[in-house]
């Protein structure tokens, strides 16, 4: 079977393409930015470029796509439309000229909003930024594509945020900065967080190859969810900071601080890893319901904890993070 995985040299690509060919596939990548593991596999493109995807596609049986502009602060975010959305529309243009019957899509649980007390897959939508907006729509874009002809099997998968080895998102800022004891938590930590670990995410996405014709849709997060406290003061613990007192600040004085760095970004031109919209989502209750996936008996082979230990693990004092290692 000819599998493309277009966006396959970010971090989650990378992951998946070595999941893809430990399980025997032949596996193409298709990305505008190289591949450091697997450029032997690799057209470099962007997913904008119609005519490249029309010949990426040939003899291909599966697409998965994870190309998307994700990030907090994509400017102009009509880029978010223009990769996320116009983006899935030239994958299925590209799709039906080559008779291609099998999508598999990395969507996001941005779709649903903040603050939406588990939200499973049938839940109102509502997202509440450029990012989860254009991902939605995306998600049109392919369910039109699915219902166009008999045989089409579409598979979206709605993940939480994900982290792992070698990732630079969210949760390796906090573990860094907690690290090196700059953490200060805003708000009392009681809002709970839905996460990933990479390692269960690719195996679970994997086995959505051969999912028979129609939609499916599943939210991806690995429970028990945790309470951002409780993820802290574990990351904590695997420092030996537990003892250490920990800086706090009332939720509306950290939004302030947070719009101070909006406006310091405007002016600059230049990204901060503090942001309004980050202390929002850090803030918010961001959880979402497996039960379709637990009902389809997929074991995820680590647990949360497991992953969380073996990222941090994975952040050594020869990173340029600085991290100091337990016992340092």
């Amino acid at each position: 079977m000819n599998i493309l995985v277009i966006g396959g040299s970010g971090f989650i690509g990378t992951a998946l393409i070595k999941e893809l060919l430990t399980l025997g596939y032949y596996v193409r990548n298709f990305d505008k930015n190289p591949s450091v593991d697997f450029s032997e596999l690799s057209t470099i493109a962007d997913v904008r470029d119609r005519d490249a995807l029309k010949e990426a596609l040939k003899e291909v049986d599966v697409v998965f796509n994870l190309a998307a502009e994700h990030r907090d602060d994509v400017r102009p975010v009509t880029l978010y439309y223009d990769v996320n959305v116009q983006g899935a529309r030239n994958i299925v243009e590209a799709a039906e000229l080559n008779n291609v019957k099998r999508i598999i899509f990395t969507s996001t649980v941005a779709v649903y909003g903040l603050n939406k007390n588990e939200p499973d897959e049938n839940s109102p939508v509502e997202p509440f930024n450029d990012y989860g907006r254009s991902k939605l729509q995306a998600e049109e874009v392919f369910r039109r594509w699915a219902s166009g002809s008999d045989g089409r099997s579409l598979v979206i998968v709605r993940p939480t945020v994900i982290f792992g080895e070698g990732n630079r998102g969210n949760i390796y800022t906090l573990i860094n900065l907690i690290a090196d004891k700059k953490f200060v938590m805003v708000g009392r930590g009681e809002n709970r967080k839905s996460m990933a670990y990479v390692g269960n995410i690719v195996k679970f996405l994997a086995q959505t190859i051969d999912f028979p014709e129609g939609v499916h849709i599943f939210n991806y997060a690995d429970k028990p969810d945790m309470a951002v406290k409780e993820l802290v003061e574990f990351i904590r613990g695997e420092f030996g900071l537990n003892s250490r007192p920990m800086i706090r600040l009332p939720y509306s004085i950290g939004l302030i601080g947070g719009y101070s760095f909006d406006i310091l970004s405007s002016i600059t031109g230049k990204r901060y890893p503090i942001s309004s919209i980050r202390i929002r989502k850090f803030c918010a209750n961001t959880t979402v319901s497996t039960k379709a996936i637990e009902e389809m008996g997929f074991k995820p082979p680590h647990t949360l904890r497991e992953g969380l230990k073996r990222m941090v693990l994975s952040m050594t004092p020869n990173d340029n993070t600085r991290i100091r290692l337990r016992g340092s």
